[in-house]
């Protein structure tokens, strides 16, 4: 896990900040992660404590987060714990990846109460945990863990506080070169695997970091060896040299690609990073450019997997509709031959009997004069085998207007389907339940929690806006109900908007008549970045007034027709997009 005890060391060296600090809000946006609104003497701060099993962490965030219209019960216990207390101190376990957040709070009758919060950074065993420290008993966990499940360590109310089980490993802040010597005289394994065995906190990314520092130094005093790894006090001035930045605070957080190509992050410099190398002002910094919204986007993929192969699989059977009414168009196409040969048996009925099965004509119609052989049922008249070329001509010609309504059905439907895949792509968690909502509403789907969902105040969905660097607001529908909204409700007349040419996309609005260069630039890059054509570079990007946009009446969501418009070319850059200071309201 790149998440290590080193990495946890240098969060809570940059949490020191919050000691003395108020926390005045909490809020439980997912079911593993715990957001606090922390006023501090450096202004206002958002912290996550997360235990994701796949993203577990604590950092500093600036990003927005939709909060549930009820609040799960451990928010609920959090809140009446919590907030509105003082930080008094947070402390790591030795080197382990444990957080302790010890608060204080003056409880219902004005006595001042002490509580621990507990984040145990344990990948899938991952845990938040309070406890009254006086007494060591868990007044709750946002995981329970049930003596069925570990007669070894429960968490559960009313239980004692048990902390996870001791590895006993030596912290490397405290070790000696004595022990450190002592310790590798009994070891058989490699360096970076005697390395994790011995020492806490410690991830195969420092380990090998560690031992590459140690070949280098080796190298450059020896020269190449035939040895596969370096000697043994090479090992040992790599690891205390990188063991005292770290027991000084001397942190300097990082990322890049290895050597096998894949993105790490340490709190330390990295020496092994081949590519990419970036570095960062706080391991706050660092984590969300590192996790940014994977953990989001991993939860959205897991509860948009059943919306995403229903649509798939429509927009599959709308090619497939499309190819056909194309062959039907290819036959219908042919008509017109059915009515020159019914008007060239009607001429010539004279020349017709019954039991004839062909004659050959002179096709007046051509100018040329070609004769032309048309087939003839033998048991109708001469009459009945012309009406009949006539009843096929008017078929096929009363079938092409039926063709032409189902392209424009079909095209319209294909348009729709993908539209909300793209919006699948970009989707927030709160976005899925608008988009599943409006399937509903539209008669795809059934709406599954019709009887739990609550009515919205005014109808009014999830709003994304954005603020530019000129200080002005820019609201951004990314799904349908949110589209129609701020286009034919929210915005006015005068206000700007924008959205890709031809491209399944969000719709973006200026709220402001008077705005600068840079606020159209920056909407422009909402509107490239949200759609379709993401990662592509030139996208078009249209811009008009909002009383030159209307919806036509019957018009599927989101769908909309403007005239008098501009066109911008841009290349969506999700670091612009980024830097926008954005916030969600419902």
């Amino acid at each position: 896990m790149a998440l290590d005890g080193i990495v946890t060391r240098a969060i809570v060296h940059e949490l020191q900040s919050l000691q003395g600090a108020r926390i005045n809000k909490i809020h439980q946006p997912t079911g593993n992660d715990i957001v606090f609104q922390i006023r501090a003497q450096r202004g206002n701060r958002k912290l996550i404590l997360s235990v994701n099993p796949t993203y577990p962490r604590v950092q500093f965030t600036e990003q927005s987060f939709m909060n549930p219209q009820e609040a799960p019960m451990f928010c609920m216990l959090l809140r009446k714990h919590c907030e509105g207390a003082i930080i008094e101190s947070i402390e790591q376990v030795g080197m382990e990846r444990v957080i302790h957040f010890n608060v204080r709070q003056r409880d219902e009758l004005g006595d001042v109460s002490f509580k621990r919060l507990i984040i145990e950074i344990m990948g899938r065993h991952s845990n938040m945990i309070v406890i009254d420290p006086a007494t060591n008993t868990i007044l709750d966990g946002i995981h329970h863990i049930t003596p069925a499940i570990s007669s070894y360590r429960v968490i559960m109310p009313g239980f004692s506080y048990v902390e996870p089980p001791d590895q006993h490993k030596l912290n490397p802040l405290e070790t000696s070169e004595q022990q450190f010597m002592e310790k590798h005289r009994e070891n058989i394994d490699p360096p970076a695997r005697f390395l994790l065995n011995t020492f806490s906190g410690l991830s195969p990314l420092i380990a090998e970091e560690i031992v590459y520092r140690a070949q280098q130094a080796d190298i450059s005093a020896n020269g190449e060896n035939e040895n596969l790894y370096p000697d043994v006090p090479y090992i040992w001035q790599a690891f205390s040299s990188l063991m005292e930045q770290v027991s000084k605070g001397e942190f300097a957080p990082v990322s890049g690609l290895n050597a096998q190509g894949k993105i790490v992050f340490s709190a330390v410099p990295l020496t092994l990073i081949q590519e990419e190398e970036k570095h960062y002002d706080s391991i706050s910094q660092c984590i969300e450019a590192y996790y940014g919204d994977k953990a989001e986007r991993d939860t959205v993929k897991q509860k948009t997997s059943d919306l995403l192969r229903f649509l798939q699989n429509e927009r599959s059977k709308n090619i497939k509709k499309l190819d056909n009414l194309q062959k039907d168009i290819k036959e219908a196409e042919g008509a017109e031959k059915f009515r020159i040969q019914g008007e060239l048996l009607f001429a010539s009925l004279h020349e017709l009997k019954r039991g004839d099965k062909q004659i050959e004509l002179i096709n007046f119609y051509d100018e040329e004069q070609r004769p032309i052989t048309i087939t003839l049922d033998p048991q109708l008249t001469p009459s009945d085998n012309a009406q009949r070329y006539f009843k096929r001509y008017n078929k096929y010609k009363n079938s092409l207007a039926v063709i032409d309504q189902q392209l424009i059905k079909t095209h319209a439907e294909i348009q729709y389907l993908d539209s909300l895949l793209q919006q699948l792509g970009s989707a927030s968690l709160q976005d899925i339940d608008e988009i599943r909502e409006e399937l509903a509403e539209q008669g795809y789907v059934r709406n599954r929690n019709k009887r739990a969902k609550k009515k919205r105040k005014d109808n009014r969905p999830t709003l994304h806006v954005y603020t530019s660097s000129e200080g002005i607001e820019m609201y951004v529908g990314k799904n349908n109900l949110q589209n129609d909204y701020i286009t034919n409700k929210l915005a006015h007349s005068n206000d700007t908007w924008l959205h890709t040419k031809d491209i399944p996309g969000s719709h973006v609005v200026i709220r402001s008549q008077q705005f600068g260069e840079a606020t159209l630039a920056e909407a422009a890059q909402l509107a490239a970045y949200f759609s379709q054509a993401k990662e592509s570079s030139s996208v078009p990007v249209d811009y008009t007034l909002i009383r030159h946009v209307r919806k036509p009446s019957g018009a599927k969501p989101g769908f909309v027709i403007y005239e008098q418009q501009t066109t911008l070319f841009i290349t969506p850059e999700e670091e612009v997009v980024k830097s926008l200071e954005s916030t969600i309201r419902s």
